[in-house]
């Protein structure tokens, strides 16, 4: 089957729908914003409900997708027009400038070892820092470092140049420019997934103002073993492990008050994943998961909470849930809680935070950009989510994964390879083979 198809998204749905379109015969040019595909699966240490290591499951798709003859990778790089119609568009993209030669950088890390300036890692939350130029994980794709234009002193100050005198294959430029490109395409996906909700302002989980309390993203990069504590879980005070942990659930979702009235679909079975995965790493914790509604509805999940309950002494609460500090300097936690009716007050040593997914930045411009409708939460709005979930009110756009409404991985993927199908209906109809 011939034909051109832009997907906007290199996470795990936009993947698999390149995939899916190139084993087919389709030419696919797959728009990704950071420097690396993978977007949030790769943070993850483990998948539920059966714990296998999430980058061992997507780091071959990751190496598939970028190495497949049939698609091309553009890293760094935003949509900012799209004009025709299906089978017929015209996509305008903005490649901005990494400041290295792909084709040169073997990532091979020298580069990265003389650079003197250490900013705080995106990747790691903040736990742990990176250099200005920078290769985002270990198992990003492709290996290729990136210089970051806001934190290089050559760029900013015209000083240093370290990198470049490192590198023996010629691969720094600093004079690179950003560009844009045109593609044209016959249909189009879009996959761009989700942001985290920033609970600062929510200032009853004391987030950001107690030391000891954590989004869940943290404490999933903190327990994997690549990550910035080598797999071991610390207090941010003091650096200890903590014996008690309580991990709440909705925080900033089901508030209609904040526009996020919709449920995540995914913290429950999150939670329960991480509070197993301490037990797994030190079996004397003990961990405490405050909900509003256990939602255990995809396949062998319930079974997965049951075996939570049964073989990792994981406790369930069915309450809201607020954070306190103690007041005697150890910074421990206070969370308070209901209990028939009745404050309860119960101490913890870490709090975790199953903070809210949202639609990611920028979602409304590219809307416009797109020419399609967003629902009043802010996901993409498909034409019909029951009967037609992979369309929009646009022929030939086609949405996928969490940008369209929440959705697991198992979900994320399948509607890749859905969008992926619509997508060759365009194809077929209107000037592929």
């Amino acid at each position: 089957m011939d034909g051109n198809v832009l997907v906007v998204g290199g996470g795990v749905a936009g993947i698999q729908a390149s995939l899916d379109l190139a084993d087919a015969g389709a030419n696919v040019f797959l728009v990704e914003k950071t420097p690396s595909i993978g977007g949030w699966m790769a943070f993850l240490d483990k998948t539920f409900p059966t714990n296998d290591c999430s980058i061992c499951i997507l780091a071959p798709k990751m190496a598939d997708c970028y190495g497949h003859q049939n698609i091309n990778v553009l890293t760094n790089s935003e949509l900012i027009e799209l004009r025709g119609v299906a089978g017929k568009f015209t996509a305008r993209i903005l490649r901005k400038a990494r400041f290295v030669d792909e084709e040169k950088c073997t990532g091979c890390t020298e580069c990265i070892e003389k650079c003197p300036t250490k900013v705080p890692s995106e990747f790691e939350f903040g736990l742990s820092m990176r250099k200005a130029i920078y290769i985002p994980y270990m198992q990003a794709v492709p290996r290729v470092v990136s210089i970051d234009r806001d934190k290089c002193i050559k760029l900013t100050k015209d000083k240093c140049g370290l990198c470049e005198k490192a590198c023996k294959r010629g691969a720094i430029d600093y004079t690179q420019k950003d560009v844009i490109v045109e593609v044209e395409a016959q249909a189009v996906i879009v996959a761009t997934g989700f942001d985290l909700w920033d609970p600062t302002p929510a200032k009853e989980y004391g987030y950001t103002r107690f030391p000891n309390v954590f989004i869940a993203m943290e404490y999933e990069r903190m327990i994997n073993a690549a990550g910035p504590t080598g797999g071991h879980i610390k207090r941010r005070s003091d650096g200890e492990r903590p014996k008690r942990m309580a991990f709440i659930q909705c925080v900033g979702s089901r508030n209609p008050s904040i526009n996020h009235p919709y449920c995540c679909a995914v913290c429950c079975m999150h939670s329960t994943k991480e509070a197993m995965l301490a037990r797994e790493h030190y079996q004397d914790i003990e961990s405490t998961i405050f909900y509003k509604d256990m939602r255990t509805f995809g396949k062998g999940f319930n079974e997965y909470m049951e075996r939570a309950k049964s073989e990792y002494g994981v406790k369930y609460t069915n309450s809201d849930a607020t954070v306190e500090e103690k007041k005697d300097g150890t910074h421990g936690l206070v969370v308070v809680h209901d209990v028939a009716g009745k404050s309860v007050r119960e101490e913890f040593d870490m709090v975790i935070l199953a903070s809210c997914l949202i639609p990611r930045k920028g979602s409304p411009e590219l809307a416009k950009v797109l020419e399609i409708e967003t629902t009043p939460d802010g996901f993409f709005k498909a034409k019909d989510r029951l009967l037609e979930p992979s369309d929009t009110g646009r022929e030939g756009v086609f949405l996928a994964g969490y940008c369209a409404a929440p959705a697991d991985i198992p979900e994320s993927i399948a509607q890749g390879s859905a969008a992926s199908a619509r997508a060759m209906d365009v194809l077929s109809s209107k000037g592929g083979r």
